[in-house]
């Protein structure tokens, strides 16, 4: 059904490891190397974006709406310990947006675990919709993060073919914080199959974070159209992350499964999975490290 898989050289050429040297957040051309096995930790370029990040993020928005999500109705001490048990293993692509209340928890969690900034990449989401309030976001999210900068912004949840008309405004905002090296990079997070599409011609999009699993739950289409769309978006450059592994935690159980087929595909470059407690962490990164090496053997 699968008619375009990646092979195992292809696998293998798509992850770079980065000397001790050079920061995660932001790669230095040059300085990479191919890695011959591909694990959670392992570092990704994304697209051109100069931006790097290891395979593997935490997602703080399972289930989330309105400042709660599965992490935070946990409770405080757990949802902290859950951040700085990935942050130990050495994850650093921490996936937050502003619905998910999860700043201030990311903050906390950074100081406790003493991890240095620059090794980080903190993606964030903005609803805004005008201009005035993109700006306020992106003042608040750094106040709340702690941080003079944020590594990547994302217009959250755009689900219109003509999103890019009705978001010139706030796209506007976003590049000239970059300009201003508020913001590393920015794009948006989409929610059907026609603003995905718009993302992946849209030159002003750098990064993509997009729901993709093989058995099509939780999914802008079905899973062969939405590889498709990506992979295309890839090729043009485009940093891509994949989100909806599991299918919101519908198919934990087949995690290496989905994990296995989407690195297959080669269409992302890091994916994101929501963990809500501790004991989650080590159990998902074992599963991750495990469908990479199937995933190289296939």
């Amino acid at each position: 059904m699968w008619k375009k898989k990646v092979s195992r050289r292809m696998f293998l050429s798509q992850t770079a490891a980065l000397g001790s040297a050079t920061a995660l957040g932001w790669a230095e051309t040059g300085n990479q190397a191919a890695e011959p096995v591909l694990t959670a930790t392992s570092v990704r370029t994304l697209g051109k974006t100069g931006l790097a990040t290891t395979a593997l993020g935490i997602g703080t928005g399972t289930k989330a709406w309105n400042k709660s999500s599965a992490q935070n109705r946990q409770g405080r001490d757990e949802f902290l310990k859950t951040l700085r048990t990935a942050l130990d293993a050495g994850i650093r692509y921490i996936d937050m947006a502003d619905m998910y209340g999860a700043h201030e928890y990311v903050r906390d969690a950074v100081r406790e675990a003493g991890v240095d900034r620059k090794q980080l990449l903190y993606l964030t989401k903005t609803t805004a919709k005008d201009a005035p309030t993109l700006q306020a976001d992106l003042d608040r999210f750094r106040q709340e993060l702690d941080t003079d900068y944020l590594d990547i912004v994302l217009l959250h949840c755009m689900t219109e073919p003509d999103w890019s008309d009705k978001m010139k405004a706030c796209m506007d905002v976003l590049s000239d914080a970059k300009s201003r090296g508020l913001v590393r990079a920015h794009g948006v997070s989409c929610h059907s199959i026609d603003a995905l599409r718009q993302a992946a011609v849209n030159d002003w999009v750098e990064i993509m974070l997009s729901r993709i699993n093989p058995f099509g739950l939780i999914m802008d289409d079905a899973p062969d159209t939405v590889v498709q769309v990506l992979r295309s978006a890839r090729e043009s450059g485009k940093g891509m992350l994949g989100m909806k592994i599991c299918a919101e935690g519908k198919r934990v159980a087949e995690m290496e499964k989905s994990i296995s087929w989407v690195l297959q595909q080669g269409c992302i470059d890091a994916m994101t999975i929501g963990m809500v407690k501790a004991s989650e962490v080590p159990d998902t990164i074992q599963r991750f490290n495990a469908a990479a090496a199937q995933a190289a053997s296939s």
